[in-house]
């Protein structure tokens, strides 16, 4: 590329010119003499080309060449001084773009004035003053005033050339300078400035930027930025002087700003930021007033850039002060309702107490809040503060000022494009005339919230009203996509692959309305499942909600390392269920459940003479056989203080449900189950939780008196595993009978029983009763991680299952190959009398029924991904009964619409 590069650095001399027209003047025949020996740039060229054209000169944009006149000389522009003239005409010439009479609006010289130098040097101080023209003469013929201009060329584009670190879309809004606007020095100066500034932001201090620009025909430039990012400007050291109650490592811990280390290469806390370093000021402020040294102060606080411009080195110089307690607590309260010296008995500080100012800050926030539930939605507490340096005392007077009681004026809900304004305004827990309770207000954003349809941060917001006892309350909404297209995917050493789909719809047709439909898919199981909700039954506090599935469960067993299925039950019914609430937080749902059940065994696998065969099935699974009719009846009570339902960071929620099985139909049994959750924000963004259940299942009626067969069906027990327990496998958790067979040898007799468990058929029994608990902490990241909807967590899982009869089982039992059929059988003979063939050999062992806890810890992954939430876990199972299944990796995705 055939370029001509010219320095931008304006010479002192220019810069510390006293006179505005002399250094405009010498600026532009400075470029006319840079213009008149540079080689032409091409008449056309690509409005695509990423870069100038090859053969384009690049001239320079803010400062005149070292040849150029010196700017103290005298304007070259003017006309020598002569006797003054009427000025007859003013005739513009070599205008393109502006027109003559825009041009002389722009000078004070009009027709009839007298004509003098001075007079002359203002016009060119004017044009010049409009960053219009790159050239301006001033000619005067006898009073006939000639202004000859050369106008700035137009941009015809911005190119950044070396921006790599920050991309032309994070740039090109930021400076002035645009394609088509009128090409003007100041505004270069100013995107050169605003262009090193953004990377100063990004902690790159030694960036620098020289701008050119390539003349093009029809007076058009391009603009080229030249970028030289420089490496990133890391903090090096945090020096802190003065402490002498904190170890500086301390004290470090509390700012944002972190030193470079080789551990943090992926915090972004290590680049150093000016905005940073006061924000750090007052993060060492808000620790000593929590520690109660209410004098402290930061002396300065110095950024040095070290030599070779990489890095920065910090100092602090600090003045801890004397460490104060408290000392008289009062309450001086104007309202009624509010008794100061009872409301002192309850706030959380007390003389003697170490003095700390953030509990004073709470303490504000919590006698607002009370005031605010009491209907003063303004009310003023300020706290005023008596220090006494003789005895480092800070006594505090709460002063609550008098208020009107305030009422709600209005209710506007603003932003719902879909959502209709009645599913936003019956969540709403005031309405209009009602008086002003802050509790109410809160509990109102949490329940519009919960809904799920909007952004996470809102909030109802509080304007005044008409008068000063009246408020009005502002639902201002970002509706988000409500519907939910969920896709799971799992692996288990048994199935290898687990599928799972399911479309629903949230907020159907704007009402507040959910239905969806869901499809399960893997090697054991099938469902499907369409469901309608609706919260608000003629638009009632009554919610009504109907749910029509299909399901079909196959069990198998390995032989061999072939799998075979042991039975299959197909279950096909419908749920009706509607809810009222009792409280604010409490409500009762009943439901009515129809099933019918049905379960089969492969007949050429597992019967023997048209019946089923307990010693090539199990006599447990042939006592499960039958189709049987379900008729049941339940109820639930639900309790609920969450936040958020979503994604909860503090409250409880717990549920007791009953249901009855026996309203008509063949299987009778009652049913309680039990769960709870609570949760806590801890620390600094950590939310830790504690959930659990348990449930119990018994018979109603009896179905045989064999002590080997329970009164509780297979179908009807629970079973636990995944999802419920990290860890462990489908089912993987409880009673099961496990088939153990023996390895065959090479002259076709058996040896010993194999070790490898995917050799073993594994029947989980389920249990009458069970539990489980969940002890969580979801861990905070860094705001990129938390822009990217990153949110780790650690987790404990522990539960079990257990309480069903010992099943009979059998040992040492062989299997044949029939001579004539090919089938398996007990028999060592063929019907016509012909030996047949050893085909396995087993052993039956009951395991797994004990309520002894099992254990797994592990962490998990949230993420908000571009296709859909994605959760992973990694577990470790730390304590499990003989006969338990493991599974130590999880994980499934989805997507919203």
């Amino acid at each position: 590329m055939n370029e001509r590069y010219a320095s931008l650095t304006a010479p002192a001399a220019a810069r510390a010119s006293t006179c505005m027209v002399a250094l405009l003047a010498s600026t532009m025949l400075a470029n006319a003499a840079l213009a008149q020996d540079a080689v032409p740039a091409p008449a056309t060229r690509s409005a695509k080309s990423a870069k100038p054209a090859k053969g384009a000169q690049r001239v320079p944009v803010a400062a005149p060449s070292a040849a150029a006149p010196s700017a103290a000389a005298a304007p070259v522009a003017a006309a020598p001084a002569e006797p003054a003239q009427t000025v007859s005409s003013i005739t513009i010439e070599g205008a393109q773009r502006l027109e003559s009479d825009t041009i002389r609006s722009y000078i004070r010289l009009r027709e009839g004035d007298r004509y003098t130098q001075a007079v002359a040097d203002q016009v060119l101080k004017d044009l010049f003053a409009t960053e219009l023209f790159a050239d301006v003469q001033v000619r005067n013929n006898a009073g006939a005033v000639t202004i000859q201009v050369k106008e700035n060329p137009v941009v015809n584009r911005i190119i950044l050339e070396g921006n790599k670190r920050l991309k032309e879309d994070k740039i090109l809004p930021e400076i002035k300078l645009a394609a088509r606007q009128i090409f003007t020095r100041s505004k270069v100066r100013a995107d050169v400035s605003r262009i090193i500034e953004l990377y100063k932001r990004q902690g790159r201090f030694a960036a620098s930027v020289e701008p050119k620009m390539v003349m093009l025909d029809q007076n058009r430039v391009d603009i080229v930025f030249e970028i030289n990012e420089g490496p990133k400007s890391k903090v090096r050291q945090i020096n802190i002087i003065g402490n002498e109650q904190f170890s500086a490592t301390e004290l470090r811990s509390e700012m944002v700003t972190k030193q470079s280390r080789a551990f943090r290469v992926f915090s972004s806390g290590t680049s150093y930021d000016p905005d940073r370093l006061a924000f750090d000021q007052q993060k060492l402020r808000q620790f000593y007033l929590t520690k109660g040294y209410a004098d402290f102060r930061v002396v300065s606080a110095v950024a040095e850039l070290t030599p070779d411009k990489r890095d920065f080195i910090i100092t602090y110089v600090v003045e801890e002060g004397k460490r104060y307690k408290f000392g008289d607590i009062k309450v001086d309260s104007q309202l009624r309702e509010i008794d100061g010296e009872q409301l002192v008995k309850k706030l959380p500080m007390k003389a003697g107490d170490w003095y700390n100012a953030k509990l004073v800050e709470d303490t504000v926030d919590s006698i607002s809040e009370t005031a605010g539930s009491l209907g003063y939605a303004f009310a003023n507490v300020q706290p005023d503060f008596a220090r006494n340096k003789d005895d480092l005392t800070m006594g505090i007077n709460f002063r609550i000022a008098e208020a009107p009681r305030v009422y709600v004026e209005r209710v506007d809900v603003n932003g719902n494009t879909l959502t209709q304004d009645k599913v936003i305004r019956r969540e709403f827990r005031l309405a209009e005339g009602d008086a002003f309770n802050s509790y109410q207000i809160k509990r109102s954003s949490n329940r519009i919230k919960s809904l799920g349809y909007f952004q996470e941060k809102f909030e109802v917001e509080q304007k005044p009203g008409s008068s000063p006892d009246r408020i009005a309350l502002e639902a201002n909404v970002e509706e988000k996509p409500t519907g939910e297209l969920q896709l799971s995917a799992g692996f288990s050493s048994l199935e290898s692959f687990i599928f799972q789909a399911s479309i629903r719809q949230n907020n159907f047709r704007g009402r507040g309305q959910t239905i969806g439909t869901s499809v399960d898919y893997s090697r054991y199981s099938r469902s499907v499942q369409v469901s309608f909700t609706e919260p608000y039954l003629f638009d009632r506090n009554i919610s009504m909600g109907v749910d029509v599935y299909r399901r079909d469960y196959n069990s198998f067993n390995y032989l061999n390392a072939n799998r075979n299925t042991t039975y299959k039950q197909t279950t096909t019914g419908f749920q009706v269920r509607a809810g009222v609430p009792l409280t604010e937080y409490m409500s009762l749902i009943g439901r009515y459940t129809f099933n019918i059940d049905n379960v089969t065994l492969d007949q050429d696998t597992y019967y023997l003479n048209g019946q089923c065969s307990p010693l090539l099935a199990g006599r447990y699974l042939c006592d499960a056989l039958g189709r049987r009719v379900s008729s049941m009846v339940g109820t639930s009570l639900v309790y609920d203080t969450l936040d958020n339902r979503l994604r909860p960071t503090k409250g409880t929620t717990w549920q007791v449900s009953g249901d009855v099985a026996g309203l008509g139909g063949s299987v009778k049994y009652a049913r309680i189950t039990a769960n709870g959750a609570h949760y806590w924000p801890v620390l600094k963004g950590f939310v830790f939780s504690l959930r659990g259940e348990g449930g119990a299942i018994t018979p109603l009626a009896s179905r045989t008196n064999d002590p080997t067969i329970d009164d509780i069906r297979l179908t009807d027990r629970f079973f636990l595993g995944q999802p419920q327990m990290r860890g462990f496998d489908i089912r993987g958790v409880g009673p099961r009978v496990l088939r153990k067979y023996y390895n065959r040898n090479a002259d076709g007799t058996f040896g010993a029983i194999t070790t490898n468990r995917d050799q073993w058929a594994d029947d989980a029994l389920g249990g009458r009763y069970y539990y489980i608990g969940h002890a969580e902490l979801e861990i905070p990241l860094g705001a990129g991680a938390r822009e990217m909807g990153l949110r780790p967590s650690i987790f404990m899982d522990a539960g079990a299952v257990w309480g069903v009869k010992r099943p009979a089982t059998s040992t040492g039992v062989v299997l044949y190959t029939d001579a004539l059929t090919g089938r398996i059988t007990t028999s060592a003979s063929a019907s016509d009398g012909t030996a047949n063939s050893a085909y396995q050999k087993y052993d039956e062992v009951f395991v797994g029924n004990s309520p002894q806890p099992r254990i797994s810890i592990g962490v998990g992954v949230n993420w908000n991904s571009p296709f859909g939430p994605f959760r992973i876990d990694f577990a470790k199972v730390l304590k499990k009964v003989d006969g338990d299944d493991t599974q130590p990796i999880t994980f499934n995705v989805g997507t919203q619409f």
